[in-house]
């Protein structure tokens, strides 16, 4: 095996495009129970904010134990996200128990957002509960069986 091309320390963070900024937004804060930790989705209209990466490109940034997740708002209106395309096919964010996951499946159906249900996934070891946000990107959330 050969060596990596730098000393890995995992992922630093995860970036979706997305239709509508502020459904995103909403949706997303609903799921973390917190608002962005960076937030320029108020410079969405203005010229070039799209295109600037000093302005996270009219998007947000979620930061979440020391990794961040954000918001990118340049598809297309009407746009809808295809797994079985290249490029992502899910994002997997850990929790700490299986009951977490029941309790995330309560708190999705309070808000109407439909799911897999909680799902174990036997010698793996794991369970998971799957989820679309509103661009119908695939989202899961992990949690060891025992």
């Amino acid at each position: 095996m050969a060596d990596p091309i730098a000393p890995l320390q995992g992922l630093h963070h995860v970036r979706v495009t997305v239709t509508d900024i502020e459904r995103s937004k909403a949706f997303y804060s609903m799921v973390f129970g917190k608002d962005p930790r960076i937030d320029t989705s108020d410079q969405v209209a203005d010229a070039g904010a799209t295109e600037d990466p000093a302005r996270f490109f009219g998007g947000c940034i979620f930061e979440l134990d020391g990794q961040l997740f954000g918001l990118r708002p340049s598809a297309t209106a009407g746009e809808r996200f295809d797994s079985t395309r290249v490029g992502l096919d899910h994002v997997s964010f850990g929790v700490a128990s299986k009951a977490d996951l029941f309790a995330a499946s309560e708190r999705l159906d309070e808000h109407g957002v439909p799911h897999g249900g909680v799902t174990s996934l036997g010698e793996a070891g794991m369970s998971i509960l799957s989820f679309q946000d509103p661009d119908d990107i695939n989202l899961e959330l992990v949690a060891p069986e025992a």
